[in-house]
């Protein structure tokens, strides 16, 4: 039995949320999609409400997973305490909230794992390629994907391939833009380094432009705010047998309002 899951890129703020809210169950029935998974952690520019927790999921997300900008906003922490499907990184330590877990399909149970990346990020979290090596001696199931939100691209790839034949899926977040490499592995894991973004297409990785150009030139600048106008979706179709658990197709996404 075929098992569809749709990855789909960090949505940014306000308008890439309502970029989610208008396609999403679109792509998912033109799709096929059994099973979903967002990253949230820039719907509020820098981090998530429990609110805008809510609309990710009522827009058609099965699983929220988030990175460095987790705790943007501290009034998520009692909410993503109490939630089963948002997921912060693994290897952040002794933090609230849940890095695994493990949800109920059509096709038997699915475990998500979101990690964060180490090198050139703000923050020291554990060994990302340790941890999850744990979390698998833990899991009982073939369906596994997983998420890794990093800055360099040798360390997603370097993922994949330790991965490779042990999980359906590895893709990597952060930088915003999608990048041109899905493909299944030698061993049948599904792989992409970076989902990209929904959010606006006129911007620097979601930020207004002139802000972005003003904070490279060394002038002083406000905080960053999110571009307006039309929006990009960015995502990627893994297609995977759910006998075997591993990936038998890949399919990026980028769509344009």
């Amino acid at each position: 039995m075929e098992f569809k899951v749709f990855a789909v890129g960090d949505v940014v703020g306000t308008n890439g949320i309502a970029c989610l809210k208008s396609r999403l169950r679109g792509l998912k029935r033109a799709h096929g999609i059994d099973f979903c998974v967002v990253n949230g952690e820039n719907a509020a520019g820098i981090g998530m409400t429990p609110q805008q927790a809510e609309e990710l999921l009522a827009a058609g997300a099965d699983v929220i997973t988030m990175g460095n900008h987790t705790w943007g906003r501290r009034d998520l922490i009692p909410y993503i305490d109490e939630s089963l499907l948002v997921l912060r990184p693994a290897n952040l330590p002794q933090q609230p909230g849940r890095g695994w877990g493990v949800f109920e399909t059509k096709c038997g149970d699915v475990a998500v794992i979101d990690l964060i990346g180490r090198v050139s990020m703000d923050h020291t979290p554990d060994n990302p390629f340790l941890t999850v090596e744990r979390i698998l001696k833990k899991l009982d199931t073939k369906l596994i994907l997983v998420e890794l939100h990093a800055e360099a691209t040798s360390e997603k790839i370097a993922m994949g391939w330790m991965l490779d034949g042990k999980v359906s899926a590895v893709w990597g977040t952060h930088t915003h833009v999608q990048t041109a490499d899905d493909r299944i592995l030698p061993n049948g894991t599904g792989y992409l380094t970076d989902l990209g973004m929904t959010g606006p297409f006129h911007s620097v990785l979601g930020v207004r432009p002139e802000q972005s150009v003003k904070n490279f030139r060394g002038e002083l600048t406000g905080r960053y705010e999110t571009a307006p106008g039309p929006c990009q979706l960015n995502g990627c179709v893994f297609t995977i047998d759910a006998d075997s658990g591993l990936c038998t197709a890949t399919e990026r996404v980028m769509l344009f309002d």
